[in-house]
């Protein structure tokens, strides 16, 4: 269990974006390597969190998931951004043959269904937890022993919720 916790609500698919381009952004101007862990049932908003994580981070280009390529890689301004979908992945050992530690590890990265192999993950970890509410409305969880409670409710902006 980490040691901060904060719990968000959005309420749209657009919210879920704007949430990770507040993330992104808050990546680039910390300029701290840092691995943002996506956990969450198929459908549940992964892809949209990453979408919006890569542009507030500043990529321009489109966005997608690695689903069978792995790892995408998108240059910015800010410097490199490593996006990994570890969806069909089994086998620890296949994160060393895609290069996951040298993209993980001192480097900012996304990496959805980071639950499959969380102890394979940096300690420089951001844990992002999506759950569904209903249809359109997600509970997210950010979990952190680096990121302190008053640092990620400053992220968690406008989506904060009971804490």
């Amino acid at each position: 269990m980490s040691k901060y916790k904060v719990t968000l609500e959005t309420h749209s698919v657009a919210d879920t974006q704007c949430f990770g381009e507040l993330l992104g952004h808050w990546v680039k101007q910390n300029g701290n390597p840092l691995c943002m862990a996506l956990v969450g049932d198929l459908g549940t908003g992964k892809t949209h969190m990453s979408q919006g994580i890569a542009k507030g981070f500043g990529v321009t280009e489109k966005i997608t998931s690695p689903t069978f390529s792995l790892m995408n890689t998108y240059m910015t301004l800010a410097g490199e951004i490593y996006h990994f979908d570890l969806y069909r992945m089994d086998d620890v050992s296949e994160l060393e043959n895609i290069g996951f530690y040298e993209f993980t590890e001192n480097q900012i990265s996304i990496v959805e269904w980071a639950d499959k192999f969380s102890d394979e993950l940096p300690k420089e970890t951001l844990w992002i937890r999506i759950v569904p509410i209903d249809e359109h409305s997600r509970a997210i969880t950010l979990e952190s022993d680096l990121i302190d409670y008053e640092t990620l409710v400053e992220i968690g902006g406008i989506y904060v919720v009971g804490n």
